[in-house]
């Protein structure tokens, strides 16, 4: 009997109702067979993609598919190591320079994975002793990083500038400081309040931390993003982000003064213990950031399609909390009535994912819903009238 006890961690695995509740309604982690744009397969069955983050569309571009055979051809599968080691490559230089151009920074680290990129940018960042700031909104991977630095870690409500300032009033004036925020938020759509925010920023002497991975593509002049949309880029110290959304690939970047980014080069575990980006994929982000400039004309594609889809939302009597941006949120407020839209949908050929607690505040549950240049104009009508009979099929009445 002694050898068949469950050891306590595995017992926790095999008992976990989060993870049983999961694979009994399977609303997560189903497995695409196909795709070409957001025309996807899922058993065997067509569907359409309705929360995807390819919002240029450029993943099946036959630049960025070309450069990463190329990549393949000339330097293999991956460089075998990390930057710090024996990893570094002309062409992880090349794409580094070429973002720092674009986003306006003197230097730039490209890193494996957008995650990797966001938890390097605060985890050696700032130290014991120092404030963290942080919207509570912001991506998993920048608190992460906020956890890891051991910096004591203040909240201000969700863009509220006049909460920001109270609590930087709170605090020790000769205390350093960093404040954290996304500049798009995906969850919610919004777009963080970069001028005020810098101004405040400003007059308590503390450094301004962007995540850019749901607005680089999206905002700004050619794309550059949510701090040149607001003309703050100088005063913002550092810029980070994902190669997965409007970039189409995979990856991420820091970009800063080249002090910051030497230093992360020094200190940041992240960096220096992590594989460095793949050939293929370092070679489809420099090609996506090069059409994203040359080919304006899907930038104007995705902003159409959003109006059109903002339209629908709206007459649908749903809140969308009055995103902005490509990324439309379906916020229903009930647990079993999202779960019930969301398979209503599903089962009409839409693919849309669902967003609960702890990822959203309790009360705020929702369905995550995203438009792209891909989309065509008869899709989103056909989502629109499915919505409708999703809503009546889950008793989900029209706000107002």
């Amino acid at each position: 009997m002694f050898f068949n006890k469950t050891k306590p961690i595995v017992g926790r695995c095999e008992t976990d109702m989060t993870t049983r509740l999961r694979l009994k309604y399977e609303p997560f982690y189903h497995v695409i067979e196909s795709a070409s744009g957001v025309n996807v397969t899922v058993a065997g069955r067509p569907m359409v993609l309705m929360s995807s983050n390819e919002y240029l569309g450029l993943s099946r571009h036959p630049k960025v598919v070309e450069a990463a055979k190329q990549a393949l051809d000339q330097w293999g599968a991956s460089a075998c190591g990390s930057r710090l080691a024996n990893g570094s490559r002309a062409y992880h230089i090349e794409l580094e320079e070429a973002l720092a151009a674009f986003l306006g920074k003197e230097a730039c680290h490209v890193t494996a994975a957008g995650y990797l990129a966001c938890t390097c940018s605060l985890s050696s960042l700032a130290q014991r002793g120092d404030a963290m700031i942080v919207d509570p909104s912001v991506h998993s991977s920048l608190w992460d990083g906020a956890l890891l630095s051991g910096a004591k870690i203040e909240r201000f409500a969700h863009n509220d500038m006049d909460s920001l300032a109270k609590l930087l009033g709170q605090l020790d004036a000769k205390q350093a400081k960093v404040i954290v925020v996304d500049g798009v938020y995906s969850m919610e759509g919004h777009l963080a309040p970069l001028p005020r925010l810098v101004e405040l920023a400003g007059q308590h002497e503390a450094a301004v931390v962007v995540d850019e991975a749901h607005s680089i593509g999206i905002l700004g002049r050619g794309g550059r993003g949510v701090c040149d949309h607001f003309g703050v880029t100088a005063r913002v110290d550092m810029i980070c982000g994902s190669f997965s959304k409007a970039l189409a690939g995979t990856g991420g970047f820091v970009a800063a003064s080249r002090a910051m980014i030497e230093y992360l080069r020094s200190n940041s575990r992240q960096i220096i213990f992590s594989a460095a980006i793949s050939p293929a994929a370092a070679a489809s982000a420099r090609a996506a950031l090069e059409i994203m400039q040359s080919e304006p004309e899907r930038h104007d594609r995705l902003w159409a399609n959003h109006r059109h889809l903002k339209t629908i939302l709206q007459t649908s009597g749903l809140d969308f909390w009055d995103s902005p941006t490509p990324a439309l949120p379906i916020v229903i407020g009930d647990k079993v009535k999202c779960y019930e839209l969301w398979k209503s949908l599903w089962d009409q050929g839409f693919f849309t994912v669902m967003s609960l607690p702890p990822g959203v505040p309790p009360g705020k549950e929702l369905l995550r819903c995203a438009v792209t240049a891909l989309h065509t104009t008869d899709q989103l009508d056909r989502f629109g009238e499915a919505l409708k009979a999703a809503m009546r099929q889950a008793g989900v009445r029209p706000k107002g």
